[in-house]
């Protein structure tokens, strides 16, 4: 399966959970039209935001993949699917919002909506699905598009061996990845927040400051 879009991959290695049986999850964020919200997306930009589920899109064809081939692994996808629209009800900068993990969130731009219905997504995977692997597809962010273009897929990890895996399979694939940076104490606080545990979106940096919010919630 080849994916043209531009998307990014965050691979998570939870060691603390880490048992005989490798359980892994797949999470695809499945936003099914992004507006951008309060933070509204110019005209030109909107255009074919139906494919913001991209990556719901590539785990439902790995998980139809696996089916087929019958694997004999042990693996679950989790896919958060919702849109992001202008509503009554709808995100507005400076809200907080309380994430399934129980931190609490700053919306500073309602734009960046995937990775808040992804880390829930995380979350789940973990506490319910028992998971000692994630890999996380998505098209997040456009930052990762500036960095990269369209014929990259950008890829975060928190473990060599994970990537390394990942970079083997992406060559018999006839995919093009390529590891960006997660960063450690010089990355620290991409995401700070005054009024919060951490803020939906950093400063600079926009596709590690992506990763690295995700990353707080593995």
């Amino acid at each position: 399966m080849v994916l043209n879009s531009p998307l990014s991959l965050s691979l998570w290695n939870i060691t603390a959970r880490v048992t005989d049986d490798e359980k892994i999850a797949l999470i695809g964020k499945g936003l099914c039209f992004d507006s951008g919200g309060y933070n509204l997306k110019p005209g030109n930009a909107m255009k074919g935001m139906h494919g913001d589920m991209g990556g719901a899109a590539a785990v439902i064809a790995a998980m139809g993949a696996i089916a087929e081939a019958k694997l004999g692994i042990n693996v679950t996808a989790v896919i958060p699917a919702c849109e992001n629209m202008i509503s009554g009800k709808a995100m507005k900068p400076g809200d907080i919002v309380k994430s399934m993990n129980g931190k609490y969130i700053e919306v500073v731009n309602t734009d960046a909506e995937g990775r808040m219905a992804l880390i829930d997504a995380i979350t789940y995977a973990i506490r319910e699905c028992g998971a000692t692997t994630l890999i996380d597809v998505a098209t997040l962010t456009g930052a990762c598009v500036v960095a990269l273009g369209d014929r990259y897929t950008g890829a975060f990890s928190n473990s060599d061996e994970l990537m390394s895996k990942i970079v083997q399979a992406s060559i018999l694939a006839g995919e093009n990845i390529w590891r960006l940076p997660m960063g450690d104490e010089e990355y620290d606080n991409l995401n700070a927040s005054t009024v919060a545990d951490i803020a939906n979106c950093g400063k600079k940096c926009g596709a590690t400051a992506a990763a690295r919010f995700l990353g707080e919630f593995v």
